[in-house]
Protein backbone atom coordinates (compact mmCIF):
# COMPACT_ATOMS: atom_id res chain seq x y z
CA UNK A 1 0.00 0.00 0.00
CA UNK A 2 1.51 3.34 -1.07
CA UNK A 3 1.37 6.52 0.95
CA UNK A 4 -1.20 9.06 -0.18
CA UNK A 5 0.65 12.03 -1.79
CA UNK A 6 0.16 15.32 0.01
CA UNK A 7 -1.81 18.07 -1.71
CA UNK A 8 -1.28 21.03 0.65
CA UNK A 9 -3.15 23.61 -1.42
CA UNK A 10 -6.21 21.38 -1.64
CA UNK A 11 -5.93 20.70 2.11
CA UNK A 12 -5.84 24.44 2.80
CA UNK A 13 -8.91 24.93 0.59
CA UNK A 14 -10.85 22.19 2.40
CA UNK A 15 -9.92 23.57 5.82
CA UNK A 16 -11.04 27.06 4.76
CA UNK A 17 -14.38 25.65 3.58
CA UNK A 18 -14.69 23.83 6.92
CA UNK A 19 -14.22 27.10 8.81
CA UNK A 20 -16.88 28.75 6.66
CA UNK A 21 -19.33 25.95 7.49
CA UNK A 22 -18.41 26.04 11.18
CA UNK A 23 -18.91 29.82 11.31
CA UNK A 24 -22.21 29.37 9.50
CA UNK A 25 -23.28 26.81 12.09
CA UNK A 26 -22.57 29.18 14.97
CA UNK A 27 -24.37 32.01 13.17
CA UNK A 28 -27.41 29.70 12.85
CA UNK A 29 -27.07 28.73 16.51
CA UNK A 30 -27.24 32.40 17.49
CA UNK A 31 -30.27 32.99 15.28
CA UNK A 32 -31.96 29.91 16.75
CA UNK A 33 -31.25 31.12 20.28
CA UNK A 34 -32.76 34.51 19.51
CA UNK A 35 -35.85 32.77 18.13
CA UNK A 36 -36.38 31.01 21.46
CA UNK A 37 -34.67 27.62 21.02
CA UNK A 38 -32.76 26.60 24.19
CA UNK A 39 -29.07 25.69 24.05
CA UNK A 40 -29.54 22.03 25.16
CA UNK A 41 -32.08 21.48 22.39
CA UNK A 42 -29.79 23.03 19.79
CA UNK A 43 -27.04 20.74 21.05
CA UNK A 44 -29.31 17.68 20.73
CA UNK A 45 -30.37 18.39 17.14
CA UNK A 46 -26.83 19.34 16.12
CA UNK A 47 -25.82 15.76 16.94
CA UNK A 48 -29.04 13.96 15.99
CA UNK A 49 -29.02 15.24 12.40
CA UNK A 50 -25.50 13.85 11.94
CA UNK A 51 -26.52 10.24 12.53
CA UNK A 52 -28.85 9.66 9.52
CA UNK A 53 -26.63 11.92 7.37
CA UNK A 54 -23.57 9.76 8.03
CA UNK A 55 -25.48 6.47 7.81
CA UNK A 56 -26.93 7.37 4.41
CA UNK A 57 -23.55 8.53 3.11
CA UNK A 58 -21.71 5.42 4.31
CA UNK A 59 -24.41 3.10 2.97
CA UNK A 60 -24.37 4.70 -0.48
CA UNK A 61 -20.58 4.45 -0.66
CA UNK A 62 -20.52 0.87 0.64
CA UNK A 63 -18.44 1.81 3.69
CA UNK A 64 -20.94 1.16 6.48
CA UNK A 65 -18.59 -1.46 7.93
CA UNK A 66 -16.17 1.28 9.00
CA UNK A 67 -18.45 1.95 11.97
CA UNK A 68 -17.49 -1.34 13.63
CA UNK A 69 -15.35 -0.67 16.69
CA UNK A 70 -13.79 -2.48 19.62
CA UNK A 71 -13.49 0.74 21.61
CA UNK A 72 -17.08 1.61 22.51
CA UNK A 73 -16.12 2.71 26.03
CA UNK A 74 -13.44 5.09 24.70
CA UNK A 75 -15.92 6.65 22.27
CA UNK A 76 -18.44 7.08 25.09
CA UNK A 77 -15.88 8.81 27.33
CA UNK A 78 -14.83 11.10 24.51
CA UNK A 79 -18.49 11.94 23.77
CA UNK A 80 -19.28 12.64 27.43
CA UNK A 81 -16.58 15.30 27.61
CA UNK A 82 -17.10 16.55 24.07
CA UNK A 83 -20.84 17.00 24.54
CA UNK A 84 -20.20 19.38 27.43
CA UNK A 85 -17.74 21.21 25.19
CA UNK A 86 -20.42 21.51 22.51
CA UNK A 87 -22.79 22.96 25.11
CA UNK A 88 -20.12 25.55 25.98
CA UNK A 89 -19.65 26.41 22.30
CA UNK A 90 -23.39 26.76 21.72
CA UNK A 91 -23.82 28.86 24.86
CA UNK A 92 -20.93 31.16 23.91
CA UNK A 93 -22.42 31.70 20.45
CA UNK A 94 -25.79 32.57 22.00
CA UNK A 95 -24.47 34.84 24.77
CA UNK A 96 -21.66 36.68 22.97
CA UNK A 97 -21.25 38.54 19.70
CA UNK A 98 -20.00 36.07 17.08
CA UNK A 99 -16.54 37.61 16.62
CA UNK A 100 -15.81 37.54 20.36
CA UNK A 101 -17.13 33.98 20.75
CA UNK A 102 -15.02 32.83 17.80
CA UNK A 103 -11.89 34.50 19.14
CA UNK A 104 -12.25 32.86 22.56
CA UNK A 105 -12.41 29.52 20.74
CA UNK A 106 -8.86 30.17 19.54
CA UNK A 107 -7.62 29.55 23.09
CA UNK A 108 -7.60 25.77 22.53
CA UNK A 109 -3.82 25.63 21.79
CA UNK A 110 -3.14 27.59 24.99
CA UNK A 111 -5.07 25.09 27.10
CA UNK A 112 -3.38 22.22 25.27
CA UNK A 113 -0.01 23.56 26.44
CA UNK A 114 -1.29 23.86 30.02
CA UNK A 115 -2.59 20.28 29.95
CA UNK A 116 0.72 19.08 28.52
CA UNK A 117 2.68 20.79 31.29
CA UNK A 118 0.42 20.46 34.34
CA UNK A 119 -1.43 17.18 33.72
CA UNK A 120 0.86 15.14 31.49
CA UNK A 121 3.97 16.55 33.17
CA UNK A 122 5.79 16.94 29.87
CA UNK A 123 8.45 19.55 29.25
CA UNK A 124 7.22 22.92 27.97
CA UNK A 125 9.86 25.51 27.18
CA UNK A 126 10.03 29.28 26.98
CA UNK A 127 8.49 29.63 23.52
CA UNK A 128 5.22 27.93 24.40
CA UNK A 129 4.98 29.47 27.88
CA UNK A 130 5.46 32.90 26.25
CA UNK A 131 2.67 32.06 23.82
CA UNK A 132 0.34 31.10 26.69
CA UNK A 133 0.97 34.42 28.49
CA UNK A 134 0.53 36.34 25.23
CA UNK A 135 -2.72 34.54 24.43
CA UNK A 136 -4.34 35.05 27.80
CA UNK A 137 -3.34 38.72 27.72
CA UNK A 138 -5.45 38.88 24.56
CA UNK A 139 -8.36 37.24 26.41
CA UNK A 140 -8.18 39.90 29.15
CA UNK A 141 -8.23 42.66 26.54
CA UNK A 142 -11.28 41.18 24.80
CA UNK A 143 -13.15 40.69 28.10
CA UNK A 144 -12.75 44.46 28.65
CA UNK A 145 -12.56 44.56 32.46
CA UNK A 146 -13.56 47.99 33.73
CA UNK A 147 -15.44 48.85 30.52
CA UNK A 148 -18.81 47.81 29.15
CA UNK A 149 -18.47 44.10 29.93
CA UNK A 150 -19.32 41.10 27.85
CA UNK A 151 -21.53 38.48 29.42
CA UNK A 152 -19.23 36.81 31.94
CA UNK A 153 -21.21 33.60 31.56
CA UNK A 154 -20.58 33.82 27.83
CA UNK A 155 -16.86 34.44 28.36
CA UNK A 156 -16.71 31.48 30.76
CA UNK A 157 -18.51 29.31 28.19
CA UNK A 158 -16.09 30.39 25.44
CA UNK A 159 -13.04 29.63 27.58
CA UNK A 160 -14.63 26.39 28.76
CA UNK A 161 -15.08 25.35 25.14
CA UNK A 162 -11.41 26.07 24.47
CA UNK A 163 -10.36 23.99 27.47
CA UNK A 164 -12.62 21.04 26.66
CA UNK A 165 -11.67 20.96 22.98
CA UNK A 166 -8.03 20.85 24.07
CA UNK A 167 -8.74 17.96 26.45
CA UNK A 168 -10.75 16.07 23.84
CA UNK A 169 -7.92 16.46 21.31
CA UNK A 170 -5.79 14.16 23.45
CA UNK A 171 -8.60 11.58 23.46
CA UNK A 172 -9.01 11.86 19.69
CA UNK A 173 -5.28 11.43 19.22
CA UNK A 174 -5.53 8.15 21.13
CA UNK A 175 -8.65 6.98 19.26
CA UNK A 176 -7.10 7.80 15.87
CA UNK A 177 -4.49 5.10 16.41
CA UNK A 178 -7.16 2.44 15.76
CA UNK A 179 -10.28 4.22 14.47
CA UNK A 180 -11.15 5.85 11.15
CA UNK A 181 -12.05 9.57 11.42
CA UNK A 182 -15.65 9.00 10.30
CA UNK A 183 -15.97 6.32 13.00
CA UNK A 184 -15.06 8.88 15.65
CA UNK A 185 -17.49 11.42 14.20
CA UNK A 186 -20.37 8.91 14.10
CA UNK A 187 -19.97 7.55 17.62
CA UNK A 188 -19.52 11.06 18.99
CA UNK A 189 -22.85 11.98 17.39
CA UNK A 190 -24.51 8.77 18.59
CA UNK A 191 -23.47 9.14 22.22
CA UNK A 192 -23.80 12.91 22.16
CA UNK A 193 -27.41 12.58 21.05
CA UNK A 194 -28.07 10.08 23.84
CA UNK A 195 -26.51 12.32 26.49
CA UNK A 196 -28.27 15.47 25.29
CA UNK A 197 -31.53 13.54 24.98
CA UNK A 198 -31.69 13.32 28.76
CA UNK A 199 -32.34 17.08 28.83
CA UNK A 200 -34.98 17.10 26.11
CA UNK A 201 -38.01 16.49 28.38
CA UNK A 202 -37.05 19.70 30.21
CA UNK A 203 -35.99 21.94 27.31
CA UNK A 204 -37.86 20.65 24.23
CA UNK A 205 -40.58 22.99 22.97
CA UNK A 206 -42.87 23.20 19.95
CA UNK A 207 -41.29 24.88 16.93
CA UNK A 208 -42.51 26.56 13.80
CA UNK A 209 -41.19 25.71 10.32
CA UNK A 210 -38.46 28.37 10.52
CA UNK A 211 -37.06 27.00 13.77
CA UNK A 212 -37.06 23.43 12.43
CA UNK A 213 -35.22 24.61 9.34
CA UNK A 214 -32.61 26.30 11.54
CA UNK A 215 -32.10 23.11 13.59
CA UNK A 216 -31.68 20.95 10.49
CA UNK A 217 -29.23 23.43 8.94
CA UNK A 218 -27.26 23.54 12.18
CA UNK A 219 -26.89 19.77 12.09
CA UNK A 220 -25.95 19.64 8.40
CA UNK A 221 -23.43 22.49 8.56
CA UNK A 222 -21.81 21.05 11.69
CA UNK A 223 -21.53 17.58 10.16
CA UNK A 224 -20.14 19.01 6.93
CA UNK A 225 -17.54 21.01 8.84
CA UNK A 226 -16.40 17.93 10.77
CA UNK A 227 -16.05 15.88 7.59
CA UNK A 228 -14.15 18.62 5.75
CA UNK A 229 -11.76 19.03 8.68
CA UNK A 230 -11.10 15.30 8.55
CA UNK A 231 -10.74 15.29 4.76
CA UNK A 232 -8.30 18.21 4.84
CA UNK A 233 -5.97 16.16 7.05
CA UNK A 234 -5.86 13.43 4.39
CA UNK A 235 -4.22 15.87 2.00
CA UNK A 236 -1.98 18.00 4.24
CA UNK A 237 -0.38 17.97 7.69
CA UNK A 238 -2.05 19.56 10.72
CA UNK A 239 0.69 22.19 10.96
CA UNK A 240 0.00 23.16 7.33
CA UNK A 241 -3.78 23.55 7.44
CA UNK A 242 -4.44 24.71 11.00
CA UNK A 243 -3.52 28.29 10.15
CA UNK A 244 -6.77 28.48 8.14
CA UNK A 245 -8.78 28.05 11.36
CA UNK A 246 -8.26 31.75 12.00
CA UNK A 247 -10.30 32.61 8.89
CA UNK A 248 -13.32 31.80 11.08
CA UNK A 249 -12.89 35.30 12.57
CA UNK A 250 -13.40 36.80 9.10
CA UNK A 251 -16.62 34.85 8.53
CA UNK A 252 -18.00 35.55 12.02
CA UNK A 253 -17.24 39.26 11.64
CA UNK A 254 -18.96 39.28 8.24
CA UNK A 255 -22.03 37.50 9.63
CA UNK A 256 -22.16 39.90 12.56
CA UNK A 257 -22.16 42.85 10.19
CA UNK A 258 -24.64 41.45 7.64
CA UNK A 259 -27.18 40.00 10.09
CA UNK A 260 -26.85 42.06 13.28
CA UNK A 261 -25.32 45.23 11.80
CA UNK A 262 -22.52 44.96 14.34
CA UNK A 263 -18.79 45.26 13.84
CA UNK A 264 -16.43 44.15 16.63
CA UNK A 265 -15.25 46.90 19.00
CA UNK A 266 -11.69 48.20 18.75
CA UNK A 267 -10.48 46.06 21.64
CA UNK A 268 -10.94 42.85 19.67
CA UNK A 269 -8.46 44.09 17.07
CA UNK A 270 -5.91 44.37 19.88
CA UNK A 271 -6.81 41.16 21.70
CA UNK A 272 -7.48 38.83 18.75
CA UNK A 273 -4.02 39.26 17.14
CA UNK A 274 -2.40 38.31 20.46
CA UNK A 275 -4.45 35.09 20.70
CA UNK A 276 -3.89 34.25 17.03
CA UNK A 277 -0.14 34.95 17.34
CA UNK A 278 0.02 32.72 20.42
CA UNK A 279 -1.70 29.88 18.55
CA UNK A 280 0.65 30.24 15.59
CA UNK A 281 3.71 30.20 17.86
CA UNK A 282 2.50 27.01 19.53
CA UNK A 283 1.73 25.41 16.15
CA UNK A 284 5.18 26.37 14.85
CA UNK A 285 6.91 24.95 17.92
CA UNK A 286 4.94 21.70 17.79
CA UNK A 287 5.83 21.33 14.11
CA UNK A 288 9.48 22.17 14.78
CA UNK A 289 9.77 19.75 17.71
CA UNK A 290 8.08 16.94 15.77
CA UNK A 291 10.92 17.19 13.24
CA UNK A 292 13.69 17.33 15.83
CA UNK A 293 16.44 14.75 15.50
CA UNK A 294 16.02 13.46 19.04
CA UNK A 295 14.05 14.21 22.23
CA UNK A 296 17.21 15.57 23.83
CA UNK A 297 17.67 18.04 20.97
CA UNK A 298 14.05 19.10 21.26
CA UNK A 299 14.39 19.81 24.96
CA UNK A 300 17.48 21.90 24.41
CA UNK A 301 15.84 24.01 21.70
CA UNK A 302 12.40 24.54 23.27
Amino acid sequence: MTDRPERPLFGLFLRTCAMLLLSTMFMLVKVAGESGVAAPEVMFWRQAVSIPTLLIGLTLTGKIGVLRTQRIASHARRAAIGTFGLLCNVSAAMLLPLAEATTLGFTTPLFAVLITALVLREHVGRWRWTAVVLGFAGVVIIARPGHVPLSMLGVAAGLGAGLIVAAVSFQIRDLSRTEAPVTCVFWFAFYGTSFAGVLMPVYATRHDAWQWLLLVLIGLSGTGAQLLITLALRHAAVATVIVMDYTALVWSTLYGWLIWDRLPPRVIWFGAPLIVAAGLIITWREHHLSRAISPATALEED
